[in-house]
Protein backbone atom coordinates (compact mmCIF):
# COMPACT_ATOMS: atom_id res chain seq x y z
CA UNK A 1 0.00 0.00 0.00
CA UNK A 2 1.21 3.51 -0.74
CA UNK A 3 2.50 5.70 2.07
CA UNK A 4 1.21 9.19 2.74
CA UNK A 5 -2.47 8.39 2.43
CA UNK A 6 -4.44 9.52 5.46
CA UNK A 7 -8.04 9.56 4.20
CA UNK A 8 -9.46 6.23 5.33
CA UNK A 9 -13.03 5.04 5.55
CA UNK A 10 -14.99 1.85 5.96
CA UNK A 11 -17.67 0.33 3.76
CA UNK A 12 -19.17 -3.12 3.71
CA UNK A 13 -18.83 -3.70 -0.03
CA UNK A 14 -16.59 -1.96 -2.57
CA UNK A 15 -17.80 -2.27 -6.17
CA UNK A 16 -15.23 -1.57 -8.88
CA UNK A 17 -16.90 -0.24 -12.02
CA UNK A 18 -20.20 1.52 -12.65
CA UNK A 19 -21.40 -0.43 -15.69
CA UNK A 20 -24.46 -2.73 -15.65
CA UNK A 21 -22.97 -5.30 -13.24
CA UNK A 22 -21.73 -2.61 -10.87
CA UNK A 23 -24.91 -0.53 -10.86
CA UNK A 24 -27.21 -3.54 -10.45
CA UNK A 25 -25.19 -5.31 -7.76
CA UNK A 26 -24.79 -2.10 -5.74
CA UNK A 27 -28.51 -1.31 -5.95
CA UNK A 28 -29.53 -4.83 -4.94
CA UNK A 29 -27.09 -4.75 -2.01
CA UNK A 30 -28.23 -1.29 -0.92
CA UNK A 31 -31.83 -2.51 -0.88
CA UNK A 32 -30.71 -5.08 1.68
CA UNK A 33 -29.23 -2.40 3.92
CA UNK A 34 -25.59 -2.98 2.99
CA UNK A 35 -23.29 0.07 2.84
CA UNK A 36 -21.85 -0.04 -0.67
CA UNK A 37 -19.42 2.23 -2.52
CA UNK A 38 -19.02 2.20 -6.31
CA UNK A 39 -15.75 3.45 -7.82
CA UNK A 40 -15.83 4.24 -11.55
CA UNK A 41 -12.76 5.49 -13.41
CA UNK A 42 -14.69 7.34 -16.12
CA UNK A 43 -17.27 10.11 -16.26
CA UNK A 44 -20.69 9.05 -17.57
CA UNK A 45 -21.96 8.96 -20.24
CA UNK A 46 -19.05 7.32 -22.09
CA UNK A 47 -18.88 5.25 -25.24
CA UNK A 48 -19.25 1.48 -24.81
CA UNK A 49 -19.89 -1.10 -27.51
CA UNK A 50 -22.55 -3.77 -26.93
CA UNK A 51 -25.88 -2.11 -27.62
CA UNK A 52 -28.30 -5.01 -28.09
CA UNK A 53 -29.89 -6.26 -24.87
CA UNK A 54 -31.71 -9.58 -24.43
CA UNK A 55 -35.17 -9.96 -22.81
CA UNK A 56 -33.58 -11.75 -19.84
CA UNK A 57 -32.04 -8.37 -18.94
CA UNK A 58 -35.50 -6.89 -18.31
CA UNK A 59 -36.11 -9.43 -15.56
CA UNK A 60 -32.98 -8.30 -13.69
CA UNK A 61 -33.61 -4.60 -14.37
CA UNK A 62 -37.02 -4.99 -12.75
CA UNK A 63 -35.52 -6.65 -9.66
CA UNK A 64 -33.07 -3.77 -9.26
CA UNK A 65 -35.80 -1.14 -9.64
CA UNK A 66 -34.35 0.16 -12.91
CA UNK A 67 -36.86 -1.01 -15.52
CA UNK A 68 -39.27 1.94 -15.31
CA UNK A 69 -36.43 4.39 -15.96
CA UNK A 70 -35.16 2.34 -18.90
CA UNK A 71 -38.65 2.10 -20.41
CA UNK A 72 -39.18 5.85 -19.99
CA UNK A 73 -35.97 6.80 -21.76
CA UNK A 74 -37.20 6.04 -25.29
CA UNK A 75 -34.73 3.36 -26.34
CA UNK A 76 -35.45 1.27 -29.45
CA UNK A 77 -37.94 -1.52 -28.71
CA UNK A 78 -36.63 -5.03 -29.48
CA UNK A 79 -38.63 -8.23 -29.83
CA UNK A 80 -36.32 -10.63 -31.62
CA UNK A 81 -33.29 -11.42 -33.74
CA UNK A 82 -33.03 -11.75 -37.52
CA UNK A 83 -30.36 -13.57 -39.51
CA UNK A 84 -29.39 -13.19 -43.15
CA UNK A 85 -26.97 -14.97 -45.48
CA UNK A 86 -27.00 -14.04 -49.15
CA UNK A 87 -30.68 -14.48 -50.08
CA UNK A 88 -31.62 -16.41 -46.93
CA UNK A 89 -33.50 -14.63 -44.10
CA UNK A 90 -34.70 -16.08 -40.80
CA UNK A 91 -36.00 -14.48 -37.63
CA UNK A 92 -36.77 -15.47 -34.05
CA UNK A 93 -39.67 -13.90 -32.15
CA UNK A 94 -38.52 -13.69 -28.53
CA UNK A 95 -42.11 -13.86 -27.32
CA UNK A 96 -42.43 -17.33 -28.89
CA UNK A 97 -39.99 -19.17 -26.63
CA UNK A 98 -40.16 -22.12 -24.23
CA UNK A 99 -38.98 -20.24 -21.11
CA UNK A 100 -41.35 -18.03 -19.13
CA UNK A 101 -40.37 -14.38 -18.81
CA UNK A 102 -40.15 -11.18 -20.78
CA UNK A 103 -40.00 -11.55 -24.55
CA UNK A 104 -39.08 -7.96 -25.32
CA UNK A 105 -36.28 -5.57 -24.44
CA UNK A 106 -34.36 -2.67 -25.98
CA UNK A 107 -31.52 -1.75 -28.29
CA UNK A 108 -29.59 1.01 -26.60
CA UNK A 109 -26.78 3.46 -26.99
CA UNK A 110 -24.73 2.07 -24.14
CA UNK A 111 -23.43 5.44 -22.99
CA UNK A 112 -26.99 6.58 -22.30
CA UNK A 113 -28.13 3.18 -21.01
CA UNK A 114 -25.30 2.78 -18.52
CA UNK A 115 -25.90 6.32 -17.25
CA UNK A 116 -29.60 5.61 -16.73
CA UNK A 117 -28.68 2.57 -14.64
CA UNK A 118 -26.04 4.22 -12.46
CA UNK A 119 -28.29 7.27 -11.97
CA UNK A 120 -31.01 4.91 -10.72
CA UNK A 121 -28.56 3.39 -8.24
CA UNK A 122 -27.58 6.85 -7.01
CA UNK A 123 -31.23 7.86 -6.59
CA UNK A 124 -31.76 4.75 -4.49
CA UNK A 125 -28.95 5.91 -2.19
CA UNK A 126 -25.82 4.20 -3.53
CA UNK A 127 -22.66 6.31 -3.29
CA UNK A 128 -20.67 6.50 -6.54
CA UNK A 129 -17.26 8.09 -7.10
CA UNK A 130 -16.71 8.96 -10.77
CA UNK A 131 -13.29 9.55 -12.37
CA UNK A 132 -11.63 7.61 -9.55
CA UNK A 133 -9.53 4.48 -10.06
CA UNK A 134 -8.47 1.62 -7.83
CA UNK A 135 -4.68 1.85 -8.02
CA UNK A 136 -3.84 -0.98 -5.65
CA UNK A 137 -5.65 -3.41 -3.38
CA UNK A 138 -4.58 -5.82 -0.63
CA UNK A 139 -6.65 -8.61 0.91
CA UNK A 140 -6.48 -10.14 4.37
CA UNK A 141 -8.77 -12.14 6.65
CA UNK A 142 -10.80 -9.00 7.45
CA UNK A 143 -11.46 -7.90 3.89
CA UNK A 144 -9.62 -5.56 1.54
CA UNK A 145 -7.86 -2.19 1.60
CA UNK A 146 -7.98 -0.32 -1.68
CA UNK A 147 -5.88 2.72 -2.63
CA UNK A 148 -7.90 5.10 -4.80
CA UNK A 149 -6.58 7.69 -7.22
CA UNK A 150 -8.27 10.48 -5.19
CA UNK A 151 -6.03 9.74 -2.21
CA UNK A 152 -8.51 7.71 -0.18
CA UNK A 153 -7.96 4.28 1.29
CA UNK A 154 -11.16 2.28 1.40
CA UNK A 155 -11.45 -0.70 3.70
CA UNK A 156 -14.21 -3.07 2.62
CA UNK A 157 -15.36 -6.38 4.00
CA UNK A 158 -15.97 -7.61 0.45
CA UNK A 159 -15.12 -6.52 -3.10
CA UNK A 160 -17.07 -6.98 -6.34
CA UNK A 161 -15.12 -6.34 -9.54
CA UNK A 162 -17.42 -5.11 -12.30
CA UNK A 163 -14.67 -3.20 -14.12
CA UNK A 164 -15.39 -4.81 -17.49
CA UNK A 165 -12.51 -4.69 -19.96
CA UNK A 166 -10.49 -2.88 -17.28
CA UNK A 167 -10.34 -6.21 -15.39
CA UNK A 168 -8.87 -4.59 -12.28
CA UNK A 169 -8.64 -7.59 -9.94
CA UNK A 170 -7.56 -10.08 -12.64
CA UNK A 171 -4.62 -7.78 -13.41
CA UNK A 172 -3.66 -7.01 -9.82
CA UNK A 173 -4.12 -10.58 -8.57
CA UNK A 174 -2.65 -12.28 -11.66
CA UNK A 175 -5.87 -14.09 -12.54
CA UNK A 176 -5.72 -13.53 -16.29
CA UNK A 177 -6.01 -16.67 -18.42
CA UNK A 178 -6.09 -17.16 -22.21
CA UNK A 179 -9.49 -17.74 -23.78
CA UNK A 180 -10.11 -21.03 -25.57
CA UNK A 181 -11.85 -19.08 -28.35
CA UNK A 182 -9.73 -18.05 -31.33
CA UNK A 183 -8.65 -14.42 -31.50
CA UNK A 184 -11.07 -12.23 -33.41
CA UNK A 185 -11.05 -8.62 -34.58
CA UNK A 186 -14.04 -6.30 -34.80
CA UNK A 187 -14.46 -3.06 -36.75
CA UNK A 188 -17.49 -0.97 -35.80
CA UNK A 189 -19.10 2.45 -35.72
CA UNK A 190 -22.42 4.30 -35.43
CA UNK A 191 -24.06 5.61 -38.58
CA UNK A 192 -27.11 7.57 -39.70
CA UNK A 193 -28.65 4.56 -41.40
CA UNK A 194 -31.33 6.22 -43.58
CA UNK A 195 -32.98 2.83 -44.11
CA UNK A 196 -36.11 3.28 -46.22
CA UNK A 197 -37.00 -0.34 -47.03
CA UNK A 198 -40.60 -0.84 -45.91
CA UNK A 199 -40.16 -4.46 -44.84
CA UNK A 200 -37.09 -3.79 -42.67
CA UNK A 201 -37.84 -4.59 -39.01
CA UNK A 202 -36.15 -2.09 -36.66
CA UNK A 203 -37.44 -4.11 -33.70
CA UNK A 204 -34.84 -6.82 -34.29
CA UNK A 205 -31.07 -6.98 -34.38
CA UNK A 206 -29.88 -8.18 -37.79
CA UNK A 207 -26.98 -10.64 -37.81
CA UNK A 208 -25.59 -11.24 -41.28
CA UNK A 209 -23.16 -13.94 -42.39
CA UNK A 210 -20.48 -12.79 -44.83
CA UNK A 211 -21.28 -14.01 -48.37
CA UNK A 212 -17.83 -15.66 -48.78
CA UNK A 213 -16.67 -16.45 -45.24
CA UNK A 214 -19.08 -18.24 -42.89
CA UNK A 215 -16.86 -17.40 -39.91
CA UNK A 216 -17.22 -13.66 -40.56
CA UNK A 217 -20.40 -11.88 -39.57
CA UNK A 218 -21.96 -8.42 -39.22
CA UNK A 219 -24.26 -6.81 -36.71
CA UNK A 220 -26.76 -4.09 -37.54
CA UNK A 221 -28.46 -2.68 -34.45
CA UNK A 222 -30.97 0.11 -35.14
CA UNK A 223 -31.63 2.82 -32.55
CA UNK A 224 -34.78 4.83 -32.00
CA UNK A 225 -33.28 8.06 -33.39
CA UNK A 226 -32.59 6.88 -36.93
CA UNK A 227 -29.05 5.85 -36.17
CA UNK A 228 -27.58 2.35 -35.93
CA UNK A 229 -24.56 0.42 -34.77
CA UNK A 230 -22.78 -1.51 -37.52
CA UNK A 231 -19.83 -3.86 -37.12
CA UNK A 232 -17.99 -6.79 -38.67
CA UNK A 233 -16.28 -9.59 -36.73
CA UNK A 234 -13.82 -12.24 -37.84
CA UNK A 235 -10.27 -13.48 -37.62
CA UNK A 236 -7.85 -10.68 -38.58
CA UNK A 237 -6.52 -12.46 -41.68
CA UNK A 238 -10.10 -12.72 -42.99
CA UNK A 239 -10.84 -9.02 -42.52
CA UNK A 240 -7.65 -7.17 -43.35
CA UNK A 241 -7.37 -5.78 -46.88
CA UNK A 242 -3.98 -4.64 -48.13
CA UNK A 243 -3.69 -0.88 -48.42
CA UNK A 244 -7.05 -0.15 -46.79
CA UNK A 245 -7.67 1.64 -43.48
CA UNK A 246 -10.23 0.67 -40.84
CA UNK A 247 -13.07 2.65 -42.43
CA UNK A 248 -12.42 1.22 -45.88
CA UNK A 249 -12.23 -2.31 -44.45
CA UNK A 250 -15.58 -2.03 -42.64
CA UNK A 251 -17.35 -0.46 -45.62
CA UNK A 252 -15.85 -2.90 -48.12
CA UNK A 253 -17.00 -5.96 -46.20
CA UNK A 254 -20.39 -4.45 -45.35
CA UNK A 255 -21.30 -3.71 -48.94
CA UNK A 256 -20.35 -7.24 -50.02
CA UNK A 257 -23.37 -8.58 -48.11
CA UNK A 258 -26.42 -8.27 -50.40
CA UNK A 259 -28.95 -7.36 -47.69
CA UNK A 260 -26.67 -4.83 -45.99
CA UNK A 261 -25.77 -3.27 -49.34
CA UNK A 262 -29.47 -2.80 -50.07
CA UNK A 263 -30.41 -1.52 -46.61
CA UNK A 264 -27.48 0.87 -46.19
CA UNK A 265 -27.25 2.29 -49.69
CA UNK A 266 -28.08 5.78 -48.36
CA UNK A 267 -26.28 5.48 -45.01
CA UNK A 268 -24.21 8.39 -43.76
CA UNK A 269 -20.93 7.17 -42.27
CA UNK A 270 -20.35 10.15 -40.02
CA UNK A 271 -18.52 8.65 -37.02
CA UNK A 272 -14.91 7.44 -36.82
CA UNK A 273 -14.44 3.68 -37.12
CA UNK A 274 -13.24 1.88 -34.01
CA UNK A 275 -11.66 -1.55 -33.76
CA UNK A 276 -10.83 -4.07 -31.06
CA UNK A 277 -8.94 -7.34 -31.26
CA UNK A 278 -8.36 -10.42 -29.09
CA UNK A 279 -11.30 -9.38 -26.93
CA UNK A 280 -12.27 -12.86 -25.67
CA UNK A 281 -11.01 -13.21 -22.09
CA UNK A 282 -10.93 -15.80 -19.33
CA UNK A 283 -9.71 -16.03 -15.73
CA UNK A 284 -8.20 -18.68 -13.45
CA UNK A 285 -10.91 -18.17 -10.80
CA UNK A 286 -14.20 -16.27 -10.51
CA UNK A 287 -13.84 -15.65 -6.79
CA UNK A 288 -11.57 -15.52 -3.76
CA UNK A 289 -12.16 -15.38 -0.01
CA UNK A 290 -13.21 -11.73 -0.12
CA UNK A 291 -14.06 -10.99 -3.74
CA UNK A 292 -16.16 -11.97 -6.74
CA UNK A 293 -15.58 -11.14 -10.40
CA UNK A 294 -18.62 -9.85 -12.29
CA UNK A 295 -19.44 -9.72 -16.00
CA UNK A 296 -16.63 -8.94 -18.43
CA UNK A 297 -14.14 -8.64 -15.57
CA UNK A 298 -14.39 -12.42 -15.34
CA UNK A 299 -14.93 -13.73 -18.85
CA UNK A 300 -16.02 -12.31 -22.18
CA UNK A 301 -16.98 -14.70 -24.96
CA UNK A 302 -18.03 -13.05 -28.20
CA UNK A 303 -20.63 -10.46 -29.24
CA UNK A 304 -22.48 -12.64 -31.77
CA UNK A 305 -25.45 -13.42 -29.50
CA UNK A 306 -25.32 -10.22 -27.39
CA UNK A 307 -24.69 -12.30 -24.29
CA UNK A 308 -22.30 -9.93 -22.51
CA UNK A 309 -24.80 -7.74 -20.66
CA UNK A 310 -26.95 -10.76 -19.73
CA UNK A 311 -23.95 -12.51 -18.18
CA UNK A 312 -23.00 -9.30 -16.38
CA UNK A 313 -26.49 -8.89 -14.95
CA UNK A 314 -26.77 -12.53 -13.88
CA UNK A 315 -23.40 -12.31 -12.12
CA UNK A 316 -24.59 -9.16 -10.31
CA UNK A 317 -27.83 -10.83 -9.29
CA UNK A 318 -26.03 -13.91 -7.95
CA UNK A 319 -23.45 -11.82 -6.10
CA UNK A 320 -26.13 -9.68 -4.46
CA UNK A 321 -27.86 -12.80 -3.17
CA UNK A 322 -24.69 -14.32 -1.67
CA UNK A 323 -22.63 -11.42 -0.29
CA UNK A 324 -25.15 -10.53 2.46
CA UNK A 325 -24.94 -14.11 3.72
CA UNK A 326 -21.16 -13.96 3.74
CA UNK A 327 -21.20 -10.68 5.67
CA UNK A 328 -23.47 -12.29 8.27
CA UNK A 329 -21.02 -15.14 8.71
CA UNK A 330 -23.25 -17.74 7.07
CA UNK A 331 -21.65 -20.60 5.20
CA UNK A 332 -21.62 -20.00 1.44
CA UNK A 333 -20.10 -22.33 -1.14
CA UNK A 334 -18.95 -19.82 -3.76
CA UNK A 335 -17.89 -22.55 -6.18
CA UNK A 336 -21.31 -24.21 -6.21
CA UNK A 337 -23.52 -21.20 -5.56
CA UNK A 338 -21.69 -18.60 -7.67
CA UNK A 339 -19.13 -19.99 -10.12
CA UNK A 340 -21.00 -23.16 -11.12
CA UNK A 341 -24.34 -21.34 -11.35
CA UNK A 342 -22.92 -18.52 -13.46
CA UNK A 343 -21.06 -20.93 -15.72
CA UNK A 344 -24.28 -22.74 -16.66
CA UNK A 345 -25.17 -19.77 -18.86
CA UNK A 346 -21.61 -18.94 -19.87
CA UNK A 347 -20.96 -22.49 -21.05
CA UNK A 348 -24.31 -22.56 -22.82
CA UNK A 349 -23.50 -19.41 -24.77
CA UNK A 350 -19.95 -20.65 -25.37
CA UNK A 351 -21.20 -23.84 -27.06
CA UNK A 352 -23.38 -21.92 -29.49
CA UNK A 353 -20.67 -19.32 -30.15
CA UNK A 354 -18.32 -22.16 -31.11
CA UNK A 355 -21.12 -23.71 -33.17
CA UNK A 356 -21.70 -20.40 -34.92
CA UNK A 357 -18.10 -20.08 -36.06
CA UNK A 358 -17.73 -23.70 -37.20
CA UNK A 359 -21.03 -23.41 -39.09
CA UNK A 360 -23.09 -26.02 -37.19
CA UNK A 361 -25.30 -23.52 -35.40
CA UNK A 362 -25.70 -21.46 -38.55
CA UNK A 363 -27.10 -24.59 -40.17
CA UNK A 364 -29.66 -24.71 -37.34
CA UNK A 365 -30.54 -21.03 -37.79
CA UNK A 366 -31.04 -21.31 -41.55
CA UNK A 367 -32.74 -24.73 -41.65
CA UNK A 368 -35.83 -24.87 -43.84
CA UNK A 369 -39.12 -25.85 -42.19
CA UNK A 370 -37.81 -25.82 -38.60
CA UNK A 371 -39.39 -27.90 -35.86
CA UNK A 372 -41.42 -25.39 -33.83
CA UNK A 373 -40.71 -27.04 -30.47
CA UNK A 374 -36.95 -27.02 -31.08
CA UNK A 375 -37.05 -23.47 -32.39
CA UNK A 376 -38.81 -22.27 -29.21
CA UNK A 377 -36.11 -23.87 -27.02
CA UNK A 378 -33.36 -22.27 -29.10
CA UNK A 379 -35.23 -18.97 -29.03
CA UNK A 380 -35.12 -19.04 -25.22
CA UNK A 381 -31.32 -19.08 -25.34
CA UNK A 382 -31.18 -16.32 -27.96
CA UNK A 383 -33.47 -14.30 -25.64
CA UNK A 384 -30.91 -14.69 -22.86
CA UNK A 385 -32.53 -17.41 -20.75
CA UNK A 386 -29.32 -19.45 -20.67
CA UNK A 387 -29.84 -20.41 -17.02
CA UNK A 388 -33.15 -22.24 -17.60
CA UNK A 389 -32.29 -25.70 -16.26
CA UNK A 390 -35.47 -27.16 -17.78
CA UNK A 391 -34.20 -26.45 -21.28
CA UNK A 392 -32.05 -29.32 -22.66
CA UNK A 393 -30.37 -26.85 -25.02
CA UNK A 394 -29.06 -25.09 -21.89
CA UNK A 395 -27.93 -27.98 -19.72
CA UNK A 396 -26.36 -30.09 -22.48
CA UNK A 397 -25.60 -27.58 -25.24
CA UNK A 398 -22.79 -29.50 -26.96
CA UNK A 399 -24.81 -32.71 -27.06
CA UNK A 400 -27.86 -30.81 -28.29
CA UNK A 401 -25.85 -29.11 -31.01
CA UNK A 402 -24.43 -32.44 -32.18
CA UNK A 403 -27.92 -33.95 -32.22
CA UNK A 404 -29.17 -31.05 -34.34
CA UNK A 405 -26.74 -31.89 -37.15
CA UNK A 406 -29.05 -34.72 -38.19
CA UNK A 407 -32.07 -32.45 -37.79
CA UNK A 408 -30.52 -29.94 -40.22
CA UNK A 409 -29.89 -32.63 -42.83
CA UNK A 410 -33.34 -34.21 -42.63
Amino acid sequence: MQAGRTQRREVEVLVIGGGPSGSISSALLHRQGIKTLVVEKQKFPRFVIGESLLPFCNEVLKEAGFLDAVEAHGFQYKNGAAFSHNDEYRYFDFCDKSTQGSGTTYQVQRGDFDKVLIDCAIKQGVEVLFEVEVEDICFDENGASACLSNGEIIHAKFVLDGSGYGRVLPRILDLESPSNLSAKRAYFTHIEDNISEVLYDRNKILITTHPRFRDVWFWLIPFSNGRASIGVVGEPQRLEIDGKNDEEILKSHTYEAPMLKRLLDKAKWDTPIRSISSYSKDVKALFGDRFLLLGNASEFLDPVFSSGVSIAMQSARLAASLVPKILKGERVDLQAQYADELMIGVNCFRAYVEGWYDGRFQDVIYVKNPNHHIKRQICSILAGYAWDKQNPFVMKPKEALSALEGYCKS
